[in-house]
């Protein structure tokens, strides 16, 4: 099986990294994580400051995020920022109230995917749950999907959110074949509640997960909880020992 390269995103430490930005990346390097999805530094911090500190800590930037159902943004400052640290994708997520959104917003997908594909960048389309609502018979993702280009729009599937649309994340790993260079881990409570699980600590398969993962050549896994019982550093440490135990951490892309 393969063993991919680990990310984090900071999402799941957003407080910690408010309160002690160097010292939060820092835990997030000691655990073993070896890239992070991360955006414009702090106030105080330039980006070729930020560069050296991720240096510092063997830290790579995969990418970043754009607005939150939102195809408004500063896109050449995003492609200035990912050219200066390395980064390479940018992930997008939007919501959809009928067919006729879904449609009309993947034509601006394209537009900005091809804009992001000039500049050296890759355009992914990161989902939730309510992607899974179905418009004349098929969901929104499937829309989205077969309405955009698969060049200029790819995917950073979340599995947990996908489990809690109600498909099988490994199974829809298979329709992505070459679209899903990222993959946002995180696992699922068992119970009526399904909250946010550390890796291995649900009721997700993630060696099945890891194993549709390959075939589709996903570059990297990145680890990822929403919300967490326990202090979220120790949540991070749990799920990257699991990935350990599965065989799952390695150096396939990192450097």
């Amino acid at each position: 099986m393969k063993r991919f390269p680990i990310g984090v995103q900071p999402y799941t430490v957003r407080e910690l990294m408010a309160q002690d930005y160097t010292g939060t990346l820092e835990k997030l390097a000691a655990i073993g994580y070896r890239g992070v999805e991360l955006g414009l530094p702090p106030a105080g911090m330039t980006v070729a400051e930020q560069k050296r500190l991720l240096g510092r800590l063997g830290l790579q930037v995969i990418g970043t995020h754009g607005p939150f159902d939102s195809l408004e943004a500063d896109w050449e400052a995003l492609f200035r920022y990912l050219d200066e640290t390395g980064g390479r994708f940018i992930a997008l997520s939007l919501k959809f109230a009928s067919k006729e959104e879904v449609l009309a917003k993947s034509q601006e997908l394209n537009r900005i995917g091809r804009k992001c594909k000039e500049a050296g960048v890759q355009l992914l389309y990161h989902n939730h749950d309510w992607e899974f609502v179905r418009f004349d018979g098929v969901s929104a993702l499937d829309w989205l999907l077969q309405e955009t280009d698969p060049e200029w729009v790819k995917m950073e599937l979340d599995t947990y959110w996908v489990a809690r649309g109600g498909e099988d994340p490994a199974a829809y790993l298979g329709k992505l074949k070459g679209r899903c260079p990222l993959l946002h881990i995180k696992d699922m409570e068992a119970g009526e509640e399904k909250f946010f699980a550390e890796i291995g600590e649900g009721v997700l398969d993630f060696v099945s997960i890891a194993r549709a993962a390959e075939e589709a050549g996903t570059e990297w896994l990145i680890v990822e909880q929403d919300q967490s019982r326990r202090d979220p550093i120790e949540s991070l440490t749990i799920s990257w020992r699991h990935l350990q135990r599965m065989g799952l951490t390695g150096t396939n892309a990192e450097g």
